[in-house]
Parts: structure tokens; C-alpha cells; sequence
């Protein structure tokens, strides 16, 4: 979707490097296998490392046993971890740059593959929700350690503005002149029936400090997480110059729910579920009447204004009273 406009719109890139040199390498799928995609590129960084971990034992008398093994059961969990680690590869590199067999070069070829290389997945709520999803869940059940970032605009954007499953209730889109008659795809709460996924929703113009502790925790877990980005879009007919009030109002109306569930906590014996969304302040009427994508509706059919902004009200009432059960339930 847009993210590949942007991130893919070669010669001009968003993508970088730092002082190292060092940073993402992006690529682009069809639209519709963006996570099969992207599993593919984790499942080939995963064999790189294991032919660098097989080759390393072959220059034991070079490297020894003990960086040997400090290499092999590496955490790289944090940052720092992840640097040790890189200057570990740097002494190996150092050691055999100068052993003239095929395993040596081999093993110069795939060692940077001992080091962490973290996978995302970037996408939008048509792919996530839609025409992706059947790949998206394949993905969530791999167990495999992948990151899947959902830049939820609650619409086809990038196609022109068709209603998704991730539309709300009573907003105006293609295919929903009347304002979309049935409630929002719970994608969150499909991920987290898995129980090995860790899951966030966030809306950085709500809270950026929960943002930043979501990207960090989903970065940090050992297997798929998913985050649910809020993205504002031109589609919603708002000020783009300054969208962050919407993001706002979107949080504090319960239309969007900030929160994360790391299942690093449930072994533990703690809840992993964290209801990070205050009781809702304002009524989720005062956030839709801010975008012309549910206020047109007023004008085109009042009675299905008045019906709809009545079941979004229920809806999130239900909603919040449901994930605040699972917020508050005690885990055994």
C-alpha cells in the first residue's frame, strides 16, 4: 500500500545508514504476500546462521572453545548484547581471513549472519485485514521470530479509498456510501487467542512513550508479534497538518484502545495482557464529528447518522468493558 509508495520510490529512498554503515535493507512483495514475503527472508537469515554455527566448530584450534560458544549461545537481546556479538564476529573474521579453503570463505561469506538480524513486515490494514490475512495468520502461527507492523488507516488508501474490514462503524468509504453498516475487524484480539503472540495497539499522537515501549518489547520477543499502528490518512477528510488532535481524540473516545500483550509475562505467572487506554473521556460522537468521513453522513442520511453513532457509542462501551475483564482477571 503507501508504505510502498514512500519506502519503495526509488531514486529517492526513506531508508538509511549510520555512522556504521549499518541499517535496513528493504524489499517489496506483491501486495497480497507481503507476509509470506517476509517470512521467507526469516527463514533465510535463520539457515545462514546455521551454516555459520556448523562451519565454526571446523577452526577450533583458531577460534577456541570458548568464543566459540559465547558466539553460538549469544542472548542478543538488547542493543548491547547485539554489539558484543558483532565484535565477537569481528575476531573470528580477523582469524581466518587468511585460511585459503572453501570453508573459510564460506564462513566469511554467511559470520555477519551470527550477529541478530531483526525481520519486519510492513503493511496496511487492506493487506492485514483483507487480502492478506490468510498469509498474515499463517505467519502468527509459524512461531517463527518475525515482526509484523500494520499501518492501520481503516481504509484502501492507496487504491482509492475502498471500505476495508478495518473501516469502523458508520464511516463513509467506496462500497460504503451509507456508512459502513457493521462493526471493525478485531485483528489484535485474533493475534492474541494464539497465546505465543505478542501483540500491540498504539496511536503515537495518543501516547509516543507507549509507542516507543511497544517497538521495543516487540523487538525484544523471541517469536511473531504484531503491532496495530493508528495511521491518519487524507481519506478521513482532516486537517493533515495537524492530525495528532485526531489521534487524540480517536484514544480518549475508546474508538481506539492502546495495549499491549507480551506473553514474556505469562510465564511468569503474570497477566500479559495491559490495558494501556484510560476510561474513555469524551463520547465517541465528539472524535467522528472531527473527520468528514463520518460527519458526511449526516448530511447524506441523518437517520443512519443518528443509528450508526448510536451503535459505535455501544460497541465501544462493550469493547472497553471486555478488555478491561481481560486486563483485571487473575492468571493461575
Amino acid at each position: 500500500g503507501c508504505s510502498s509508495i514512500y519506502g519503495g520510490n526509488l531514486p529517492t529512498t526513506p531508508w538509511t545508514k549510520n555512522a556504521d554503515g549499518r541499517g535496513p535493507a528493504w524489499n517489496n512483495s506483491l501486495f497480497e504476500d507481503n507476509a509470506e514475503f517476509g517470512l521467507g527472508m526469516r527463514l533465510a537469515v535463520d539457515k545462514q546462521f546455521e551454516i555459520a554455527a556448523n562451519l565454526l566448530p571446523l577452526f577450533r584450534n583458531e577460534l577456541g572453545d570458548e568464543l566459540i560458544n559465547a558466539i553460538i549461545n549469544a542472548k542478543q537481546k538488547t542493543e548491547n548484547e547485539i554489539n558484543d556479538q558483532r565484535e565477537r564476529i569481528k575476531i573470528v573474521k580477523e582469524k581466518i581471513k587468511s585460511i585459503n579453503t572453501p570453508e573459510a570463505k564460506r564462513l566469511m561469506i554467511t559470520a555477519d549472519y551470527l550477529v541478530k538480524k531483526s525481520v519486519w513486515i510492513i503493511g496496511g490494514d487492506g493487506w492485514a485485514y483483507d487480502i492478506g490475512y490468510g498469509g498474515l495468520d499463517h505467519v502468527l502461527a509459524s512461531g517463527k521470530n518475525v515482526n509484523i507492523l500494520v499501518l492501520d488507516t481503516e481504509v484502501y488508501s492507496n487504491t482509492g479509498g475502498q471500505m476495508s474490514k478495518s473501516s469502523p462503524i458508520g464511516s463513509i468509504a467506496k462500497f460504503a456510501a451509507g456508512g459502513k453498516p457493521t462493526n471493525k475487524k478485531d485483528l489484535g484480539l485474533m493475534a492474541m487467542n494464539y497465546g505465543n503472540v505478542y501483540v500491540a495497539s498504539v496511536a503515537f499522537g495518543s501516547n509516543d512513550v507507549h509507542t516507543l515501549r511497544a517497538f521495543v518489547e516487540a523487538e525484544a520477543y523471541d517469536g511473531p508479534s504484531i503491532i496495530i499502528a493508528y495511521s491518519h490518512c487524507i481519506a478521513h477528510g482532516i486537517d493533515m497538518s495537524a492530525p495528532l488532535k485526531n489521534q487524540k481524540a480517536l484514544v480518549d473516545s475508546g474508538q481506539w484502545l492502546l495495549y499491549r500483550y507480551n506473553p514474556e509475562l505469562a510465564k511468569e505467572n503474570k497477566n500479559p495482557f495491559i490495558l494501556d487506554s484510560k476510561q474513555p473521556k469524551i463520547p465517541v460522537a465528539n472524535y467522528m464529528d472531527m473527520e468528514i468521513r463520518y460527519k458526511m453522513l449526516s448530511k447524506i442520511n441523518p437517520t443512519a447518522y443518528k443509528e450508526l453513532y448510536e451503535q459505535a457509542q455501544k460497541f465501544v462501551d462493550e469493547r472497553y468493558k471486555y478488555y478491561s475483564f481481560l486486563a483485571t482477571r487473575t492468571i493461575e
